[in-house]
């Protein structure tokens, strides 16, 4: 028998609870308390309550022997590419519809690894925000998805079209390349105009930019003020890629929010990072990997990328130690895309390294990233009203950070994506 259009509406209005019992459930990092046997009570994509012991009928997900938290966050990754042999050719024959069919793939690795909220720092616009709002209106999997829709990136800089024939530099030239205070403010309100969530511009040379130009400050002073007055004039938050201590200094000064990499930090950088309540996003995994590929004889990387790896690389981890002593806040993220996707949480051991408890890292990566992308509302814990995003391993992360590589179930907004 058909249902009625009323029968029809009252089923589709009625909640949609499940049920997640956890053995051991780390529901607020902040907190660091750990409490066993607890049911998440999940309805219409988030959680309604959590309840002592294991109750609920009917849709159960059984992890009572597993250790389980919230959905992790990484701070910035490219989704749209990885880094590897034929990755030179690809720009010159990939389309935006190509690279937004690749990133698919990359989000659904990316979140069945236990990501369910990631940053895309630098991909290109019409592929990434494609990607971004197919993903919020549940037409493809993967991980809740921030853009910079671009970089905005100084003529010859780090993100221009570098290590190219220059007739094919107006073919592959972003548009958020600029020069002086006024290009630049434009730069900015262009990736608004395309849909940015965050801003994201490159304050020193790359590592991996084929170009002899170094890693120091490559915009002036006066255009990183234009760049993070118009961003936060136009709502939105400024994080800039740095390894150079001039550029990470002067891109501080300007009151920008957060620094990607910061290499090359100093005793002054640290003193702006806590007097402006600045993040830190270390991406110690970018680090490591580049450090190991320039290592190699038979690497893939240009002479270019070759020396920079092997100057920058070595010294992050160092650089990540005297940030975390000196009270910095740190941001979870890896850069990924330069390392393979789905490895993401290999940051966590480096981290770790690096000085922070499995618990502060661990916090990084959930209520810190979260509080860094103002979403603190919203993800980053699992408390009632917040996404219905959790994890779940084997083994406890607390004592062994390396148990987070090693995802066993993943729920995203109340959809569960994995369950081994």
């Amino acid at each position: 028998m058909a249902s009625t259009p009323a029968v029809a509406q009252q089923a589709a209005s009625a909640p949609n609870v499940s049920y997640i019992h956890a053995g051991r459930l780390l529901a607020d990092p902040a907190t660091g308390r750990v409490a066993q046997n607890q049911t998440l009570v999940i309805e219409n994509g988030r959680v309604r309550e959590i309840v002592d012991g294991f109750v609920g009928q009917g849709d159960v997900v059984d992890l009572s022997d597993k250790f389980v938290l919230p959905g992790l966050i990484d701070s910035h990754v490219h989704i749209t590419n990885q880094q590897g042999e034929g990755n030179r050719v690809a720009r010159f024959t990939n389309t935006a519809a190509d690279s937004a069919v690749q990133g698919a793939a990359y989000a659904l690795v990316t979140l069945q690894a236990g990501f369910t909220t990631v940053a895309d720092l630098g991909g290109a616009s019409d592929a990434v925000i494609a990607l971004r709002n197919g993903i919020a209106a549940g037409k493809i999997p993967g991980p809740r998805l921030l853009v910079s829709a671009g970089t905005v990136t100084p003529h010859g800089g780090h993100g221009d079209a570098n290590g190219v024939n220059s007739a094919l530099v107006p073919v592959l030239r972003q548009n958020g390349v600029c020069s002086g205070a006024d290009d630049c403010r434009r730069s900015v309100r262009e990736r608004v105009r395309a849909g940015a969530d965050i801003i994201k511009i490159t304050a020193t040379g790359g590592v991996l930019s084929d170009t002899g130009a170094g890693l120091n400050q490559q915009f002036s002073n006066e255009e990183l003020q234009a760049i993070v007055e118009t961003a936060h004039f136009m709502g939105r938050t400024v994080t800039a890629h740095a390894h150079g201590t001039d550029g990470i200094n002067s891109f501080l000064r300007a009151g920008g929010d957060s620094i990607e990499h910061g290499t090359f930090l100093d005793d002054e950088s640290i003193r702006i990072f806590k007097a402006n309540n600045g993040w830190l996003v270390p991406t110690l995994l970018a680090g490591d990997f580049v450090a190991r590929e320039a290592a190699r004889p038979e690497t893939f990387f240009t002479p270019n990328q070759r020396k920079k790896s092997l100057e920058a690389g070595p010294q992050m981890l160092d650089m990540a130690r005297r940030a975390h002593r000196a009270g910095v806040q740190i941001a979870f993220g890896t850069d990924t895309g330069v390392s393979p996707h789905g490895e993401n949480a290999k940051e966590f051991a480096l981290l770790v390294q690096a000085g922070l408890t499995p618990l502060e890292a661990v916090r990084a990566a959930t209520v810190g990233a979260a509080t860094h992308f103002r979403l603190q509302d919203e993800i980053g814990r699992l408390t009632p009203g917040y996404a219905a995003d959790v994890i779940a391993v084997s083994g406890d992360p607390l004592s062994d950070v390396t148990t987070l590589e090693h995802v066993k179930y993943v729920m995203k907004g109340g959809v569960t994506y994995r369950n081994d």
